[in-house]
Parts: C-alpha cells; structure tokens; sequence
C-alpha cells in the first residue's frame, strides 16, 4: 500500500505525534463510509492492531491502514491554509475524491 504526505500535512501531524499525550501513537486513516467508488476519509492517532498494515513514507511519517481497505491504497494526505485550515485526504490512485 501507498500514502503521499504534503510537506504542510506532515508538519502537523509530527506536531501532534510529538505531544506528550500521544506518545507511541500513530497515524490512522480509515474510510469512514463508502458507496461505489467513492470513500471518505477519516483521519486520527492510534495504536496498529493485526488488521493494519505500517506504511512509511518520504516524510518520515508512519501511517497505519486497514490492509483490508483496497479505497485506502494510493491515498494522499494535505493540509491547507486557506480557505480554510485542515486536513484533505484524496485518493488519487483510484479516481475519488474524500474528504476529511
């Protein structure tokens, strides 16, 4: 499985993974719903469970997906500035759009 990080998602995320709070935690995406060819994308801090699969990327952030979810293979993950701030989490690979 793949993942794509922004150099501005990546800052943020390394940001929270650094709290004191979240130690040892990792970076979880799911598909929070799906219908067709179509997923939305949910975005969180979590402990990988013998579902997931760790796939390491670039930017020297780790993210835990579900290795049943074929909708989280080839998922991009930004953060946007403006217009307004936060996450985005696309799946360029398999034509859709999610969002976060």
């Amino acid at each position: 499985m793949k993942v794509k990080i922004s150099r501005n998602a990546a800052k943020v995320l390394q940001l929270e993974l650094d709290k004191e709070e979240n130690k040892g935690l990792l970076v979880r995406v799911q598909v929070t719903h799906s219908h067709g060819d179509h997923a939305h994308y949910g975005l969180g801090l979590d402990d990988k469970s013998e579902n997931d699969v760790l796939v390491s990327t670039d930017k020297g952030i780790d993210v835990i997906l579900d290795k049943n979810e074929p909708l989280l293979d080839g998922i991009r993950i930004d953060y946007f500035y403006t217009p307004e701030e936060g996450f985005m989490i696309t799946n360029p690979s398999k034509g859709n759009h999610g969002d976060h």
